[in-house]
């Protein structure tokens, strides 16, 4: 697949869009991870367990962490990428490398 140039003011203009799009992200992301911690956790925990949390076992903590770092992942991407195509539709540019 062939890459896509960018200029460097596309990368310039680019960069409120993916700052607002990573705010975004981490909010939606928070949410979708309360929402999967409530009906994941054994026994009745609402609330996941933080990296200094004193009631949880490490592994619980761990596994907490790996769930919530893989959906922030997918939906960050799934923001940068849109982001980007939308970016090149309006510009003709493509914002990234």
């Amino acid at each position: 697949m062939a890459q896509k140039q960018t200029s460097k003011p596309a990368k310039i203009l680019y960069r409120p869009i993916g700052l607002a799009s990573g705010v975004i992200g981490g909010v939606i992301a928070g949410q979708v991870f309360k929402q999967v911690w409530k009906h994941a956790a054994p026994g009745d925990r609402d609330e996941a367990p933080k990296s200094l949390s004193t009631g949880y076992a490490l592994k619980e903590i761990l596994i907490a962490a790996a769930i919530q770092g893989a959906i922030f992942a997918v939906i960050k991407t799934v923001l940068d990428r849109g982001g980007a195509r939308l970016f090149e539709r309006w510009t003709g540019e493509w914002p990234g490398e």
